[in-house]
């Protein structure tokens, strides 16, 4: 147990950011199960941002997705309590299926005429007055890894040692390798250009030729075993004046996908340590990977400090 004021700080902040985003999703759900039914689509949603109701352009997206005019009865099942209760609710039933993990932060069960569909969305909001980076993916470098090659997608060892380099895991730093009085960067990890040639070239080969492979991994299939993977993305793009009026961008997941390429194939960044205790001089700079609106970074947090983290860009 930690006694550092600052960390326990960081930890809250993130602990009360998360239940401000699954209060968010609760809301979201609750206000769909009490919405008049039958449901008759208000519009045919031919473009990524509207403003208004949630409910409404959610609603009306899915029923565009699956080519109805109306529905019945919709069924919301919101499933952040899976990874903040405090009462130790870790799984929930939908249809006579157990949910322990879900990339999915609504379900619905939709019915017409006799037909029920389930259709799983993912849920990022943004409560700042300008849209920030929203996290799709937080993993460590051998659970990514893994992922990638559960999935079919061919990497060897070499791979694995580069991310965990570019992580910093144990074993994995500067300082377990060589004498680091020298060294300017920091030397609790390598940086993508520092990190083993072959295994870098692997990772570069990957994010070129299966990007989009890679982008449905990290928004729609993260969790092995996951019944209801998310067919939807709906996104609160920034702070809203009510919740009947917010900007929201939603696509389905091939939608989102597909606009991610046609935005940028896979590419760096650069940036330099402006601050901290490895502080950097003007002349040294870092590669940051990013494919489409997808940007990979190493976590940094003290609580998760070797964790892989991806963000989609913000304002994209």
């Amino acid at each position: 147990m930690t006694n550092d004021p600052t960390l326990l700080h960081q930890i809250d902040a993130g602990v009360k950011g998360r239940k401000r985003g699954h209060s968010y999703e609760n809301e979201l759900a609750s206000r769909i199960n009490s919405i008049s039914m039958p449901y008759y689509k208000i519009r045919s949603i031919d473009k990524v941002v509207y403003t208004g109701s949630p409910v409404e352009i959610l609603i009306d997206k899915i029923l565009d997705y699956l080519n109805w005019d109306c529905c019945d009865k919709i069924e919301a099942y919101a499933t952040g309590k899976l990874a903040t209760s405090e009462k130790g609710e870790k799984e929930i039933f939908i249809e006579g299926r157990a949910i322990t993990s879900a990339k999915s932060d609504i379900i619905l069960i939709i019915y017409r005429s006799g037909e029920k569909k389930i259709i799983g969305v993912s849920i990022k909001q943004c409560n700042n007055k300008t849209p920030t980076n929203a996290q799709v993916f937080f993993s460590t470098a051998t659970a990514f890894y893994n992922l990638v090659v559960t999935n079919g997608m061919d990497l060897s060892e070499k791979a694995l040692k580069a991310m965990r380099q570019f992580c910093g895991d144990l074993g994995f730093r500067p300082l377990d390798d060589f004498d680091c009085s020298d060294r300017i960067p920091t030397p609790e990890r390598y940086f993508w250009e520092e990190i083993d040639a072959e295994g870098k070239a692997e990772w570069e080969a990957l994010f070129t030729t299966h990007q989009d492979d890679i982008t449905r991994l990290l928004l729609q299939k993260a969790y092995l075993n996951d019944p209801f993977p998310p067919e939807i993305i709906l996104h609160k793009t920034k702070k809203a004046p009510s919740f009947d009026n917010q900007e929201i961008a939603v696509f389905t997941m091939d939608e989102f996908i597909k606009l991610s390429r046609r935005y940028s194939p896979f590419t760096f960044n650069y940036y330099r340590v402006r601050k901290g205790s490895h502080k950097e001089p003007e002349g040294i700079s870092h590669q940051a990977p990013r494919f489409g609106v997808v940007q990979m970074q190493r976590g940094g947090q003290k609580q998760h400090p070797t964790q892989l983290q991806f963000n989609l860009k913000a304002g994209y």
